[in-house]
């Protein structure tokens, strides 16, 4: 029976190639639901395509526009965050796919959860700011969570048929990003055309410059402790500026499982499509000859300071990650707004979580009030910085 997608984020980076996989299987897939915040054209036209049960254009603003062209047709059309999280309870959905960005993807996602919807998780800052509401709603429902992260995707492969043998750590890849191996003088002056080039990823801008400032990386430690209820001492990063192993897993015999493939978001997006089985692909092979030499780095955490500002985030604990995600997300937009300089972005997130005050075992409302309050004190701050 083909499985029933709902994908909360389709005209995104993750959104899009998620569609590509399910256009390449159609005997496998139907999308049910298809979501964009702003960009209703591209929404239009895939739901043109595929003439999902639903849409969601988050903007209000845009419910117009969109209906005016898909009036005449079968489609649901809703607008609005509660229509986005109430959708996904429709009984006919067997997968959530949550590709949108930051903290908005939090409310869907606790809601599919709670009505027992398995999640192919793509919103990293779901689990940076609330992991422990995700993870144990999950247990309480029977909820399996399948990582869309190609780093814990990685994690997630080394670790089948190895669920009863402890791990002793696990090393997160990262690229390095465009500047790897900058020091902070060359940075003072980077501008945010040269933070969106990749050398390796083709993302959207906020986590590319996320990737750029090694906040990603932080943002996936902080995930990785609650997909695969690790502590924080267990998780390494390393810098691997090929991005061909994505990552490892160290068993307590030493032994180390590694996943490998060239840098491609469908292979991993199939992945947790598919799950358990794996479908046959046309996606490029990784050839060895074609990489002489794959090399590995200690991360310069004195220059990019957001990696261990997100250890820091994770060791405090309750409601800090939250902080640190919203302080991140303001500082990003102000980086491409051209408000701040790129260094700016850890002055920022440093700021906001050295003066954010600790709820220990925050719930839903405090994370709330806690991301509230911290884009405050980071747009307070910013200004200051002008």
């Amino acid at each position: 029976m083909k499985k029933n997608i709902a994908i909360l984020g389709s005209t995104g980076s993750i959104g899009s190639q998620a569609i590509e996989v399910i256009r390449s299987n159609p005997e496998l897939f139907s999308i049910e639901v298809l979501s964009a915040q702003n960009n209703y054209k591209k929404l239009i036209e895939q739901a043109g395509e595929f003439q999902p049960n639903v849409v969601v254009i988050g903007n209000e603003k845009h419910y117009k526009k969109v209906k005016s062209e898909l009036g005449n047709t079968d489609i649901k059309i809703f607008s609005g965050e509660d229509a986005l999280s109430q959708i996904v309870e429709f009984d006919n959905i067997d997968l959530v796919l949550t590709a949108m960005v930051g903290f908005s993807g939090l409310k869907p996602t606790l809601n599919a959860i709670a009505h027992g919807k398995n999640i192919a998780l793509a919103n990293k800052e779901t689990l940076v700011v609330a992991g422990d509401l995700i993870t144990k709603l999950a247990r309480e429902k029977g909820v399996n969570i399948y990582p869309v992260d190609s780093e814990h995707s990685a994690i997630f492969q080394c670790i089948a048929g190895e669920f009863d043998n402890p791990i002793e750590c696990i090393y997160l890849t990262a690229s390095g990003g465009p500047f790897r191996g900058k020091n902070k003088k060359s940075l003072a002056n980077a501008t945010k055309e040269a933070a969106l080039k990749h050398p390796n990823w083709d993302m959207g801008s906020k986590i590319t410059v996320d990737s750029a400032s090694m906040m990603n990386k932080g943002l996936e430690v902080i995930e990785a402790k609650w997909l695969f209820a690790l502590k924080p001492q267990q998780i390494k990063v390393i810098v691997h500026p090929q991005s061909i192993i994505h990552s490892i897993v160290q068993f307590q015999d030493g032994s180390m499982k590694a996943q490998m493939g060239l840098p491609d978001m469908k292979l991993p997006i199939q992945y947790a499509l598919t799950y358990p089985k794996r479908i046959k692909s046309s996606f490029p092979r990784f050839n060895f000859a074609d990489y002489p030499e794959l090399t590995f780095e200690k991360p310069d955490t004195e220059t990019f300071k957001n990696l261990e500002l997100a250890y820091k985030a994770m060791e405090k604990g309750g409601n800090i990650p939250c902080a640190l995600n919203a302080a991140n997300e303001i500082a990003v937009s102000a980086f491409l707004d051209d408000n701040i300089n790129f260094l700016q972005i850890s002055d920022v997130i440093e700021y906001c979580i050295e003066n954010t005050k600790l709820i220990t075992q925050p719930l839903y409302e405090d994370y709330h009030k806690t991301d509230n309050e911290t884009r405050q004190f980071a747009n307070e701050y910013i200004n200051k910085l002008k």
